[in-house]
């Protein structure tokens, strides 16, 4: 089995609030912050991008680096092992659009405390460790999901 790398974005609007999105397809009925998976020979940043722009058509300023989460409870349900870069940017303006409807059934703005449910793992602990300003969270599967 190979472990897969992946990267995480919290876009964050002036109010304080982060886009998330209701996935559709392979991670349905999770929501979670957008991103996918890092390409061979891409940066974190690019990989970003990409995927902000391919989800959404939002043209993001290269992000900052949160941390890292091991998605150990994806991996004991589902028998896939990801490694999640987590980012963060500032929203750039602009609606975001259902530029991948397969993937994704709609973005919303949420604060980030009051997070909607279900919620993929990578991107709750992503949002966790933004909020804590830890950059690893060795208990991390064993966040609470409701």
């Amino acid at each position: 089995m190979t472990v897969v790398a992946g990267v995480g974005v919290i876009i964050v609007n002036e109010q304080g609030e982060i886009l998330l999105g209701k996935r559709c397809g392979q991670h349905a009925p999770f929501w979670s912050i957008p991103g996918g998976h890092l390409d061979a020979g891409e940066t974190f940043e690019q990989c970003a991008q990409r995927e902000i722009a391919e989800e959404t058509g939002l043209i993001i300023a290269p992000p900052s680096l949160i941390g890292i989460s091991n998605n150990l409870q994806t991996w004991r349900a589902e028998g896939k092992h990801t490694v999640s870069v987590c980012m963060v940017t500032q929203h750039p303006g602009g609606e975001a659009q259902l530029k991948e409807p397969d993937k994704c059934s709609e973005w919303r703005w949420c604060l980030p405390e009051a997070l909607p449910e279900p919620h993929f793992e990578a991107s709750r602990n992503a949002i966790h460790l933004w909020l804590t300003g830890q950059c690893y969270l060795p208990t991390a599967s064993l966040l609470p999901t409701k």
